[in-house]
């Protein structure tokens, strides 16, 4: 195991005590309400996220995008955060939170110069802190990820996690008539599937249109436990656009494969 810095143990410490004082004690005791985006909120997401930017500040003094501020927000403090931003999602999967679905986190991001430098995604309900630092590896509960040993999987016979919803419509359909892989879900928290793809539980994870605090974290977690990942449009995932990026991302390599001769993205199977 790596020896963790005193900053990602502060973070880990403070996302740890939010879920136990802000969130948890509200699970399946509130009601949610739409905001203006179409998302949904609840006072367990307000209140998780009041609590972060306290604590995160006192860690670091940084500018905050969360998904709990307005697009004008996020955009303004994205801006002057270049020398160092947090990107938090106090409860990435709110709809299941609301419904007693047992798939939720926390997302945590430190951001510099558009990248993530440290990750933290925490799972209050299986107690399942997923975390990594830039050039350090990646981890779940001290575990190094992959968390089984990996071997390389047939595109046919792999486990995708799919979020037909913001797919273009042809694609959408191609996937849902004629499914290229032996299996595909969507649980409904991007950061979870991020990890969840670290881990080796996914095979691949294929969303249309994620925003920052989707994949601030998990992106840097699959990266640091040896995965890739890419748009479906640009080979470049970090050429995508910043607040809709589209993600294929898999540990395994050999599941992106060449479809032209300068060109290597998406399996063909997910070719439109």
């Amino acid at each position: 195991m790596a020896r963790r810095t005193g900053m990602l143990n502060a973070v880990i410490d403070a996302v740890k005590e939010v879920a136990k004082q802000e969130i948890i004690p509200r699970y399946l005791k509130v009601q949610g309400h739409y905001k203006s985006d179409g998302s949904l909120c609840t006072e367990a997401d307000v209140a998780a996220q009041e609590a972060l930017v306290r604590k995160l500040q006192k860690i670091y003094p940084g500018k905050i995008v969360s998904e709990e501020m307005s697009e004008a927000q996020n955009k303004d403090q994205w801006d002057l955060g270049d020398e160092g931003l947090w990107c938090i999602d106090p409860i990435d999967g709110t709809t299941n939170f609301v419904n007693g679905i047992p798939y939720f986190a926390v997302s945590v991001a430190l951001m510099n110069r558009g990248r993530s430098v440290l990750g933290v995604v925490y799972d209050p309900i299986a107690d399942e802190m997923f975390y990594a630092e830039k050039g350090k590896g990646a981890f779940l509960n001290n575990v190094k990820l992959p968390v089984k040993e990996y071997t390389p999987t047939p595109f046919k016979s792999a486990i995708a996690s799919v979020d037909l919803k913001r797919l273009n419509k042809k694609l959408a359909a191609r996937i849902s008539t004629t499914p290229p892989c032996s299996s595909q879900r969507n649980f409904g928290a991007s950061a979870l599937d991020w990890c969840f793809t670290a881990a080796g539980r996914f095979d691949l994870s294929l969303h249309g249109g994620q925003n920052l605090w989707d994949y601030a974290a998990g992106s840097l977690i699959l990266e640091e436990a040896g995965g890739c990942m890419c748009g479906i449009d640009l080979d470049d995932f970090w050429k995508e656009p910043l607040w809709e990026r589209s993600v294929i991302a898999a540990l395994d390599p050999t599941l992106f494969i060449p479809v032209s001769y300068t060109h290597l993205t998406l399996p063909t199977i997910y070719s439109v």
